[in-house]
């Protein structure tokens, strides 16, 4: 979807991406979903058949950088924005930033309360890359004289750094031209339905919105090679096979994309356990496999081999791990039991006994 966009606002100014109708056209489309999906699977397989050093980290770096860049310039924008509505309102980016930012704690129960901390242990999976086998396979590529501590700490502050700048780069541009109610908008309607209309308003709208969707494009470009990256290691590593062999994998990503990629449209009337495929693979992954694989993780570093087994690793240069005691408190008793918790209501919710 993200590559359609994309290309779209390339060839053209954008403002067709703005009809109410345009993305539910697209993504009921019998073949338009298929070629899209083909055309980021090819260039992730590429990239990734290049190798480690001359394909994902030669990417990276260049990559990397301008995602920042692109970030950083898009949020200093929003916040410069203002519109006049019909009714003489003025809204500017500036109060779209206190939206973001500042909670408003008389809407908030404990129902709500719940379910925002439910969505911020879940969105650890993705932002961190947790339980996909990623932190596995680039792991594997460190050298020993890397500070494992070192690490760590960049991860978590240029994941919170970014993670904040997507929010001054988006809330308060839809907060501007949508109001107070379009940043409630989330997930596909926001990114396909709700900001197109937000850059067909925008002064030189068309030219963030090739911005836009070019930093979104490669920050999913990244995440699709990271996953990538550590089936073919896996495959490499457990089958003794070569890098292309192993790349060949993606006849059969393109197999189980088919369908997700029909799922809201030509086989729409397909459901498995009353979801369309999408919905299916996207709850098995999400809810079901990813905690499970982390529970499991938990299992076996907090309980059979000893949490010692990774510490002494983050130690074995001489260097100290503040967090020890925390660590193991949170391998064995607290991350388990959150894992369990998120399990459970996500499936309790995917199947309607509560809703969060």
């Amino acid at each position: 979807w993200i590559t359609k966009y994309f290309c779209t606002y390339l060839v053209s100014d954008g403002s067709i991406l703005s009809q109410d109708s345009y993305f539910t056209s697209f993504i009921t489309s019998k073949i338009s979903p298929i070629v899209f999906m083909l055309l980021f699977l090819a260039l992730t397989a590429w990239v990734v058949y290049r190798g480690v050093e001359k394909g994902i980290e030669k990417f990276s770096r260049f990559i990397m950088p301008g995602l920042i860049l692109l970030i950083l310039g898009i949020a200093i924008f929003s916040l410069t924005l203002s519109y006049t509505d019909a009714n003489g309102t003025v809204r500017t980016g500036l109060q779209g930033l206190k939206v973001y930012l500042y909670p408003d704690f008389s809407s908030l129960t404990v129902k709500r309360f719940l379910g925002v901390l439910l969505d911020a242990m879940s969105q650890l999976f993705f932002s961190l890359s947790v339980s996909m086998g990623i932190m596995v396979t680039y792991g594997s590529y460190t050298k020993n004289e890397t500070s494992l501590t070192k690490s760590v700490n960049q991860i978590e502050i240029f994941d919170t750094v970014v993670a904040l700048l997507a929010g001054f780069m988006v809330v308060p541009a839809v907060y501007v031209f949508s109001g107070e109610a379009g940043t409630k908008a989330s997930g596909a309607g926001l990114m396909f339905v709700t900001l197109p209309k937000v850059f067909e308003q925008m002064r030189g709208g068309t030219i963030i919105g090739i911005l836009f969707f070019v930093l979104v494009f490669l920050a999913a470009l990244t995440s699709s090679i990271s996953i990538m990256e550590a089936i073919v290691s896996s495959f490499m590593d457990r089958f003794g096979i070569s890098r292309k062999k192993s790349v060949a994998i993606c006849i059969i990503i393109i197999i189980m994309g088919i369908p997700s990629s029909l799922g809201n449209g030509a086989w729409a009337h397909i459901k498995i356990l009353g979801m369309d495929f999408l919905t299916f693979f996207d709850y098995i992954s999400n809810s079901v496999l990813m905690p499970i694989v982390a529970l499991c993780t938990c299992i076996l570093i907090g309980w059979a081999t000893g949490a010692k087994t990774v510490t002494d690793e983050v130690k074995r240069n001489g260097e100290k791990m503040n967090r020890e005691k925390l660590y193991n408190v949170m391998i064995k008793y607290i991350a388990p039991v959150m894992l369990v918790i998120i399990l459970i209501t996500y499936s309790m919710a995917q199947f309607g006994f509560f809703t969060m």
